[in-house]
């Protein structure tokens, strides 16, 4: 009989190590708590003056079809006096409900930023701020969908509501990156993403 107890005994107490063992793992995987914290970012998004000028390609076309050893003039677009707009897009929700518009911003000087504004999302683990090459998909399909595109990561996301600003790198073809992405990498998921255009 004392035999038996002693064994429930040890049965129980091993079920409750491993039912705390499988509670802590899961708690450091899912980090169940973020969802109950808001992180807010207010970086200062420069105001753009313009949108940008349609690309040179009309003038590389000309130039293009210039023979060898003629000389021609092509007019080019005088550098904007201040912060231009290249391209915008509105998030739309995948895994999580998310909200705001993104821009890329030029400045004068030539280097670019991504700007997030309004941002509203779900915290989360290891969520980064990805440039894809990806399409943007509504729906279930939508949630997987940048992990079979190139992208370009611009860091972990500073917070999930607010305003927020990256450095784009100069050497990164926004002809080739037109979607940002809101993607964990943890569990390799989307929780939205806005097309720019």
């Amino acid at each position: 009989m004392a035999r038996a107890k002693l064994s429930t005994r040890a049965r129980w107490l091993w079920s409750a190590t491993a039912a705390i063992a499988v509670l802590a793992v899961g708690a450091v995987l899912f980090q169940p708590w973020l969802l109950l914290i808001d992180v807010r970012v207010a970086d200062a998004i420069p105001t753009a003056i313009a949108t940008a000028p349609p690309t040179n390609q009309a003038s590389r076309q000309t130039s293009a079809a210039t023979p060898p050893g003629s000389v021609e003039s092509v007019e080019m677009p005088a550098p904007a006096p201040g912060p231009v707009d290249l391209l915008a897009g509105e998030f739309v929700s995948h895994e999580h409900e998310t909200n705001g518009g993104a821009r890329i911003i030029q400045l004068p000087d030539g280097r670019r930023h991504l700007a997030i504004e309004g941002l509203v999302t779900s915290n989360g683990p290891d969520v980064h701020v990805w440039l894809s090459a990806g399409p943007v998909v509504e729906g279930l399909d939508g949630w997987f969908t940048a992990a079979g595109y190139d992208h370009i990561d611009l860091g972990p996301i500073k917070g999930n509501l607010g305003d927020q600003l990256y450095d784009i790198p100069a050497e990164v073809d926004l002809a080739a990156f037109r979607t940002v992405d809101l993607w964990c990498e943890r569990f390799s998921v989307s929780f939205g993403a806005a097309a720019l255009s």
